[in-house]
């Protein structure tokens, strides 16, 4: 029997028949999680309405000083002096665009089965995806390095350290809780504000999580049915941090038709301890911002807008934008260690 158009539509209807197509309900798409993503959980995002301006700062040597004094009799003391300075911020576009082939589209389309996911959706995740490895390149290159911030050390193999170097947490001599206890009490002293945030690179991570001095804090709260993990809430509680943040954001580093180059962004045997707000603040200091800016005056701190290619090319574009300055706002709310394992 000849199969017309008809009939095949008759039969789909049916479920008696499914043309050859692509899935609607599974793809292979190595997307990461947001959850992942380094420099949004360390640095709060501070929309901004113009794309550079100033921020105020003040001085934390006048607003933690002990400024009241006895009154003397029949007088007054001198006024209390708070100085205060501006720094700017200034956010530069950074633009994505990726087409869409209307030809091979409307071929996809007039399949009678399961639609294939939109193509401008599918685009539009690749480019939220792809702007968090964006920012998170950004801040690895900035932040996650030597150099970056006043306050650094350096891992040891050797237990004969000085100044700020430090027992890597690969060697079973090291006390990481204590270690983190100092460095947190220091920051404290320095600048009145405890540490709540530690980015952790993914060795380091793995490191701490069968460090001797951490099993032996956690091995007794495991049952056989329930055995003590080291997870980063463990890790969080033990050093007294309010965020422990994974750095295991992966890149692929090659250029477009090479053999793939997968790596960490980020230093994997380094950390990040820092203090940041949740959200912006004008009554507190974080170590730094995410000053972002909507710059087509929608709102949208990542507009993504579609247009149609020029004639003759039967095609279309999706375009995605989005503009920030990543910037360390106080140097003295941070320590960086390296070569931590």
């Amino acid at each position: 029997m000849k199969r017309t158009a008809k009939s095949i539509q008759a039969d789909i209807a049916k479920g008696a028949f499914r043309p050859h197509t692509a899935l609607s309900t599974m793809a292979l798409a190595y997307y990461q999680q947001d959850t992942t993503t380094l420099a949004k959980n360390m640095f709060p995002v501070c929309p901004v309405g113009l794309s550079s301006d100033n921020y105020y700062v003040f001085d934390k040597e006048d607003l933690l000083r002990d400024n009241w004094q006895r009154k003397p009799a029949y007088g007054k003391v001198d006024p209390a002096v708070i100085s205060e300075h501006t720094e700017t911020y200034a956010c530069g576009v950074d633009q994505m665009i990726m087409g869409i082939d209307n030809i091979r589209q409307t071929d996809l389309n007039r399949r009678q089965g399961p639609r294939t996911a939109d193509p401008r959706q599918q685009r539009t995740k690749v480019m939220a995806a792809q702007a968090n490895i964006h920012q998170d390149s950004d801040f690895s290159k900035s932040f996650m390095k030597k150099g970056a911030w006043a306050n650094e050390g350096q891992g040891q193999d050797s237990t004969t350290i000085s100044g700020n170097q430090f027992i890597k947490f690969s060697n079973g001599n090291s006390d990481p809780i204590a270690f983190f206890d100092a460095k947190k009490t220091a920051m404290r002293q320095a600048t009145g504000r405890t540490p709540n945030r530690l980015g952790l690179g993914i060795n380091v991570f793995n490191a701490l999580k069968i460090h001797p001095a951490i099993i032996e804090r956690v091995k007794f709260g495991g049952t056989t049915a329930n055995p003590a993990n080291v997870t980063e809430n463990v890790l969080a509680q033990l050093f007294g941090i309010d965020k422990i943040v994974i750095d295991q954001t992966v890149q692929n580093k090659a250029g477009l038709g090479q053999d793939a180059d997968m790596q960490f962004i980020g230093d994997p045997n380094a950390f990040l301890l820092a203090y940041a707000t949740d959200t912006p603040s004008i009554e507190e200091p974080s170590a730094g911002y995410i000053f972002t800016w909507d710059m087509l005056e929608n709102g949208i701190l990542l507009p993504v807008l579609n247009y149609q290619g020029e004639a003759g090319t039967h095609s279309e574009f999706v375009e995605g934008l989005m503009a920030y300055d990543m910037k360390k706002t106080a140097d003295d709310l941070a320590f960086f260690g390296y070569d931590a394992v």
